[in-house]
């Protein structure tokens, strides 16, 4: 593509080398905006900015302000970006160690991060600030605000999955005035026990009234009754599962395990579908209004799939120079985007449908 590319520029610059005897200029220019277009398709934005790999990804919900974009990192530093132009908006400061986890609330006000410094922090997405610092006692990976809003899961190398009401740390703010970040409230509303390794990964399902969890070094997914803080089923995976995506009407789940991409039905909790893939995967990400899905893992390649038959489309999409850690479509289908061991994002254009 790029040496076409190339060689229409050149024969644009020099008629007299244009490989069509015809003079008029309306199917050179006709064929150079069509190159230039198909290149465009395949060549992503590059998101710098990061000086470490990066370890996943999460769209905002659409907002009237746009769309948003936070990545999480080993350098210890999420940031905020333009989901659409991949513009960064800033850098949420205050971790000591990797950061393993980030995710915005659905009015896209406040961010929650899980670090390796034994704590989960609360922020204002608005100024940066930071709020409130959850205190663990070991490796925090994951954290999810509830649909409501008013809840915030953590769960790590402790094996537990800690429920904190934020309402209750609100109140807490207004009696300590003078002070803008506390670690006062380091006690949770609930606990969850029984996981039998390191917390993965934990999401809210069906209203916040349970929750969905993945552990690093066991398969299948478990289903908690949030309130009871019950196993009330297990859904069974051939490996442990790397990647969880609940799809934004929160009917469907996608997750990610070895060579298996699943779409599960979260009415039922039974697989709805299963693509086999031929390389190992960290991360994928299906898009019901393309009918799509994306994919990537240590083939340092994004892969783009059709949801109807599994086959892939087009060429993979390259240019990473370490294995794809995570893959996430934004909320309008259009677009998708690619974090790396090279500690770059990439943003892709989704190709539209013949």
């Amino acid at each position: 593509h790029i040496y076409l590319f190339v060689y229409l520029l050149r024969w644009s610059e020099s008629p007299e080398e244009a490989p069509l005897e015809e003079e008029s200029e309306a199917p050179r220019a006709f064929v150079f905006l069509l190159c230039a277009a198909h290149m465009s398709a395949h060549i992503p934005l590059v998101c710098h900015g990061h000086s470490r790999p990066i370890v996943s990804l999460e769209y905002s919900k659409e907002t009237p302000d746009g769309t948003f974009l936070v990545s999480s990192s080993k350098d210890g530093k999420p940031m905020l970006r333009d989901a659409t132009t991949g513009d960064w908006i800033g850098t949420f400061e205050g971790h000591r160690g990797a950061c393993w986890d980030a995710t915005l609330n659905d009015p896209a006000t406040h961010c929650a991060t899980a670090s390796a410094d034994f704590s989960a922090k609360l922020f204002n997405a608005i100024t940066g600030d930071c709020l409130h610092t959850f205190a663990h006692k070991h490796i925090v990976k994951t954290v999810c605000f509830s649909q409501c809003g008013t809840k915030l899961i953590t769960g790590g190398s402790e094996k537990v999955i800690r429920i904190f009401d934020l309402r209750k740390l609100e109140l807490d703010s207004s009696s300590n005035d003078n002070s803008t970040s506390t670690q006062t409230m380091t006690q949770p509303a609930s606990e969850l026990t029984g996981a039998p390794s390191q917390i993965k990964t934990a999401r809210y399902i069906c209203n916040d009234e349970l929750i969905l969890s993945s552990c690093s070094d066991n398969p299948d997914l478990r289903v908690w009754d949030a309130r009871t803080g019950i196993i009330a089923t297990t859904l069974k995976t051939e490996n442990a599962v790397t990647s969880i995506e609940i799809s934004e009407d929160g009917k469907y789940i996608t997750t990610a395990d070895g060579k298996n991409v699943t779409l599960w039905d979260v009415g039922s909790f039974r697989p709805m579908e299963t693509w086999k893939m031929k390389y190992n995967m960290e991360s994928a990400s299906v898009c019901m209004k393309e009918g799509k899905f994306v994919c990537g893992g240590e083939d340092m390649w994004v892969h783009l799939h059709d949801c109807a038959n599994g086959g892939e489309i087009g060429e993979p999409g390259k240019g990473h120079h370490g294995p794809v850690h995570c893959v996430r479509f934004a909320p309008d289908g259009k677009s998708y985007s690619s974090g790396s061991e090279d500690g770059t994002i990439r943003i892709w254009q989704t190709p539209t449908n013949k």
